[in-house]
C-alpha cells in the first residue's frame, strides 16, 4: 500500500504535505476511494508545527479562544496551535492569560465525557475544536454536543482534512479540502461502487491509521 502514496503539499507552506493513498478503504461509517493520512502531520515536529501556523491564521486576531479540544491524536498539533495563537496576541477571556489544551475521554459506546477535574477548562470558556479529519460531520457534532453539554462555548473547527466546510452551524477551517484530492469519493456502505464492482477493501481505517485486510 505504501508504493501507492501520493504527496500533497500544502499550497501555504510546501513542507506541511499531505499523504494519500488510493484504494478501496472502509471506516466506521463510510466507503472512501483514498485513505488520507495524517501520521506524519500529527507526529513530525517540522508539520505539525507548520500545520499549527497555517491554521493559527484563521483565528489570530480574530477569535477568542481559552481552550483547545483535540481529537484523534491531534494533541501535538493543538500544544503548536496554542503556542502560536499566544505569541500572536490571541484574545482569551481566561483570567490566567494562556490557554488550555486537552482531550475528551472516550467512554463505553464511544460516549465523551470530560472528568470532574478537567470540566473547569471547559466551563464558561471559548473553546476551538482540533481533530484530523472531518469528512462526515460526525465526529465534530458529536465533540460540539460533548463541549455544549460541559457549558463550553464552541467558537469553530479546525482539521487537517476537511470534505465540509460547516457542521450544524460550527464553521471547519482546515489545511486540505476535497479540492487537493478531486476524485476523492466518500460512499454508503450499502451503495459504494467498488463494492458492487467486488473490488477487494484494502485496509481498515480511521483517524489513528489503517490496518490491511
Amino acid at each position: 500500500m505504501e508504493s501507492r502514496v501520493i504527496r500533497i503539499p500544502s499550497k501555504t507552506d510546501s513542507n506541511v504535505v499531505l499523504r494519500v493513498i488510493p484504494g478501496h478503504f472502509v471506516t466506521n461509517h463510510s466507503h472512501i476511494n483514498y485513505y488520507v493520512d495524517m501520521t506524519f502531520l500529527k507526529a513530525r515536529k517540522s508539520e505539525a508545527e507548520g500545520a499549527a501556523r497555517i491554521l493559527a491564521r484563521n483565528y489570530e486576531n480574530t477569535t477568542y479562544i481559552d481552550t483547545i479540544v483535540c481529537m484523534d491524536g491531534c494533541e501535538i498539533i493543538g500544544a503548536y496551535l496554542a503556542e502560536q495563537l499566544t505569541r500572536n496576541g490571541i484574545m482569551s477571556m481566561n483570567s490566567h492569560k494562556t490557554m488550555y489544551v486537552v482531550s475528551p475521554e472516550i467512554h463505553t459506546g464511544g460516549q465523551l465525557i470530560f472528568r470532574d477535574n478537567m470540566q473547569g477548562m471547559i466551563r464558561d470558556k471559548h473553546v476551538l475544536l482540533m481533530l484530523a479529519t472531518a469528512s462526515t460531520g460526525i465526529t465534530i457534532k458529536r465533540a460540539v454536543e460533548c463541549i455544549r453539554y460541559y457549558g463550553g462555548i464552541v467558537e469553530g473547527a479546525a482539521a487537517l482534512f476537511s470534505a465540509t466546510g460547516e457542521v450544524d452551524g460550527v464553521k471547519v477551517s482546515s489545511l486540505f479540502t476535497a479540492e487537493d484530492i478531486p476524485d476523492y469519493k466518500m460512499y454508503h456502505a450499502t451503495e459504494c461502487p467498488m463494492c458492487r464492482a467486488n473490488q477487494k477493501l484494502d485496509a481498515i481505517v480511521n483517524s489513528y491509521g489503517y490496518s490491511r485486510m
